[in-house]
């Protein structure tokens, strides 16, 4: 099983919660906001992704299971 991975970059406001959380996963841009890692799309098996998501202040990522 693996997860897809989304950021609305149009509700992203740049507090950086999901880098802390999973910095395998996720970086910011040269702007501040999240962006995922290359090879980062299926969330590398971090465990600590789900918790990522649950991070953002604004609720801009979503995991969801495929």
């Amino acid at each position: 099983m693996s997860v897809d991975i989304a950021i609305d970059k149009d509700v992203c406001i740049g507090a950086g919660q999901c880098a802390l959380a999973a910095p395998r996963v996720f970086t910011q841009d040269d702007d501040g906001y999240s962006e995922l890692l290359p090879g980062g799309t299926d969330g590398g098996g971090d465990p600590m992704l789900r918790e990522a998501a649950r991070a953002c202040p604004v609720a801009a990522i979503t995991v969801k299971e495929t």
